[in-house]
Formats: structure tokens, sequence, C-alpha cells
């Protein structure tokens, strides 16, 4: 009876060693608060597979996956064409969430800001360098603005964050797209860099006088004042789920391989610094058991993660995409 039993045991043992599962992904730190909880409780409602995210930015998660370094890549910057050309991977892009890029600020004795296109670009191409500027105030009026000079905080890594607000900013100000341009990493004409969503709100935390960007939740959760910003429609909007909901239902015609951009949306209330984030899955696998493990998490976050992404601050995809998005995902390798 021992000798059954312990064979029974070893063959559950085997079972169970031949189902463990570590996948591996790198990426984007925009998502990472609601990626965290998903994987998390993705590994936790199946034994044996273990998810290990690493939120290391966009550009490195890019990377990685084109380097087949990792099972899966995030950035919330869609690959150009020359990029996945150059891929040693294939990939697909999967969108998951979509999320709000804000401008937070460090202004002693000011909780609430007004940013025009113009002004924000400004502040960001150094045009614009002390909080008392009449360019400000006139956006602003009754708010006491201090004689502080103004640091700007910038991304030092590799990011889609920085990939979407220069968007932004690209689309508002032709000096900007004339100069720094948009991308994941670029020339910056002024600021101090911080590693990760995370690195730029520590240091707007500790400099009076700081203005920087980052992901909503990451303002939200840092307690950091974030500014309204004026959408395409000329209202001013504060970020908020609806406001990010209402610029993405703007795109009427979703491309099929969901590489789109919906910065500075029209709609009277579109967040004019919104976007979709991606997870990047190749589609010529190495693993197929991976590659199976791979087809049902993300199935598992479509039809059971998406709800929970208010509760982070982020945006659910709209329904009719989510069936799109889930038919995609059926038809992986």
């Amino acid at each position: 009876m021992k000798k059954g039993l312990f064979a029974v045991l070893l063959f559950a043992m085997a079972v169970s060693f031949a189902q463990a599962q570590k996948i591996t992904g790198a990426g984007a730190t925009f998502p990472y608060p609601i990626y965290s909880k998903w994987f998390s409780e993705y590994s936790s409602a199946h034994p044996g597979i273990e998810v290990n995210y690493q939120s290391i930015g966009s550009g490195g998660g890019i990377q990685q996956v084109t380097n087949g370094l990792v099972d899966f890549g995030a950035s919330d910057m869609p690959m150009t064409d020359q990029a996945l050309a150059a891929s040693k991977v294939k990939l697909v892009h999967i969108p998951t969430v979509l999320g709000a890029v804000v401008p937070i600020f460090n202004v002693p004795g000011v909780n609430d800001l007004k940013f025009s296109p113009e002004v924000l670009s400004d502040i960001f191409l150094a045009k614009i360098t002390a909080w008392n500027d009449p360019r400000i105030a006139k956006d602003n009026p009754g708010v006491n603005l201090p004689n502080e000079k103004i640091i700007v905080v910038h991304r030092s890594d590799g990011s889609g964050t920085t990939f979407i607000f220069t968007d932004y900013l690209s689309k508002v100000s032709q000096a900007w797209a004339s100069g720094p341009s948009k991308g994941t990493a670029i020339n910056w004409p002024t600021g101090v860099g911080g590693k990760g969503n995370e690195g730029v709100a520590a240091q707007v935390r500790q400099f009076p006088g700081a203005i920087g960007y980052v992901e909503l939740i990451y303002a939200l959760q840092n307690k950091i004042n974030y500014g309204e910003v004026k959408n395409a429609a000329g209202n001013w909007v504060k970020a908020s789920i609806e406001g990010v909901t209402d610029a993405a239902d703007t795109v009427k015609n979703m491309p099929a391989d969901y590489r789109v951009s919906i910065t500075n949306a029209p709609g009277a209330k579109s967040y004019p610094i919104s976007s979709f984030t991606y997870l990047l899955i190749p589609t010529q696998p190495k693993d197929a058991a991976k590659e199976k493990v791979i087809k049902d998490m993300l199935s598992w976050i479509v039809k059971s993660g998406e709800g929970e992404v208010t509760s982070l601050s982020y945006a659910p995809l709209p329904p009719a995409l989510a069936e799109k998005v889930l038919k995609t995902i059926y038809e992986l390798p």
C-alpha cells in the first residue's frame, strides 16, 4: 500500500512538473500596476504557472522581445514597420487597457493648475522657465503663482510614457514636432531624468518647482497634484476613466494590427493625452506549451481581467474591441 501511494505521489509530482511553466515578460511601466495584479492573480489561479514581468520601460521591453530574450514584451508605443521588420521574432500587438498620461507638478502653495497645449510644450522646450510666467497666469486666473524656477523632470529610460507624451506634444506644437519630435527616448531640451514612472514621480515630489509626466495611477498613488489640459475641442479636461474612454471611442476604424494613436483626440470630453498599451506576443513560439499558457492568460485578461482595471484608474477595452482582440488571441498559433 505504501509503495502504491508513493508511486501515485511520484506520478502526481511528474505531472505537476510537466505542467509547470515560468513565463517571462518585460517592458512598459505605464501598465505595471494592473499587469502586476493580473499576473499575480493568474498565477495564483493556475498552480505551477509563474508569470515574471520586469517593469523596465517600453524601449527595453521591445529590445528584449525582438531579440527573443523574453516570452512576451510590453509597450505603450506601437512598434514601427521598420522595427517589426527588423525583429528576430514575428510579433503581434495585443491591446490590453487604456490609460492617461498626466502633467504632475510640485508648486508651493498651488494645488490646481490648467495647462494649455502651447504652454505645456513651451515649458518642456524651456521657453517658459518660471511658474509666474504671464502665459501660465493667463490660463490660471486667481491662482497665486510663485516666482519659482520650473524644474522639468523627464524619463531617463526608453519609455512608452515618453512616446505618448511626446506624440501629443508633436501634434499640438509645430516647434516640438520640428525639434525634439516623438519617441521612446528623445534629446530633451532641458530637465533632469527619472527612471520609470515611479522615478519621475519621486523626483517631482522631491523638488519644489518641478513638473513631470506620469501615468495617472502613479500620480494618484503618490498623492501628487496633476493639472487639467485643454483638449482639441478647447475644453479643460482633467484625466479620468471617462475621458480616456471618450478618446478611444473616436477610433471608428480600428486597424487590424491595433497600432493606433489617440492623443489629441476630438470630442468635447476626450482627455488629450490618452493611449492604448500593448502586449507584444511572438507568433512563432519556440515552446508550444508556453504558447498555450500565454494564449490562455491573454484570453483570461480580456474576459476577466478587464473588469478590474477601473480600480487602478485605467480604462477597459471597449466591448466591441475586446471581442475583436479575443478573436485575434484565439487565432494565434
